[in-house]
């Protein structure tokens, strides 16, 4: 991969990961409940699950999600549920506010949203994973994104690899570096029963926005 078309690849994920969607909600959700330091679990599920989508696009198994309704529908449907769920036990979820809480002042200061203060780090990588997973857009996009960037002529193989850590390298950096440390503007918030409602109803309410929107949108 010459220099240039890795620096339009390059310029393409940084506007692709600061494009607002179900990762980036997940992201700032888990910053808000378990602190910047644990919120990297779930954001490291939500790469594995681009890995999981380059691997398909690369082996040709893309054309035939794409190509493929029920397939594509089945996965697009299953995806949309999760959102859901997760939308709605996020709007229902109920304030958890205690003296350890307030007292934390440093970056990984958290108040509950939608699971206990110490929620395991395989919960938080498998919601990610399943967050970005379960979504048949993100194979069709890359099924027209990944060619515009692999040469037919040159060795796949390095290509695929330099187009995967590029894609994932950026992603990490703005997930972690621009969401997460955004929902931090919200951590005082989030100190009292009140706060943490009002952030509840909001992040659950865009995860039901998300999870709808991907059910009608075709």
């Amino acid at each position: 991969m010459s220099f240039s078309v890795w620096v339009a690849l390059l310029a393409a994920s940084v506007v692709i990961s600061f494009t607002p969607g179900a990762g980036a909600i997940n992201t700032m959700g888990n910053a808000l409940k378990v602190g910047l330091g644990r919120a990297w679990w779930g954001i490291l599920g939500q790469q594995a699950a681009l890995v999981v989508h380059i691997v398909i696009v690369a082996a040709g198994l893309g054309v035939l999600v794409a190509n493929s309704p029920v397939a594509f529908d089945a996965i697009r449907y299953a995806g949309a549920a999760y959102l859901v769920y997760l939308g709605i036990r996020q709007f229902l979820a109920k304030p958890v506010v205690d003296g350890s809480v307030e007292a934390t002042d440093g970056p990984d200061a958290a108040g509950g949203l939608d699971a206990p203060v110490g929620e395991s780090a395989w919960s938080l990588f498998r919601r990610g994973l399943l967050v970005n997973l379960l979504n048949p857009k993100a194979i069709v996009f890359f099924l027209a994104f990944l060619p515009q960037f692999i040469r037919p002529g040159e060795p796949l193989l390095p290509q695929y690899l330099v187009v995967a850590a590029t894609v994932i390298l950026v992603d990490v950096v703005v997930m972690w570096g621009f969401f997460a440390v955004a929902a931090r503007s919200f951590r005082r918030v989030t100190r009292s029963a009140r706060g943490q409602t009002v952030l509840n109803r909001v992040f659950g309410s865009l995860f039901l926005a998300v999870g709808v929107a991907l059910a009608a949108i075709h």
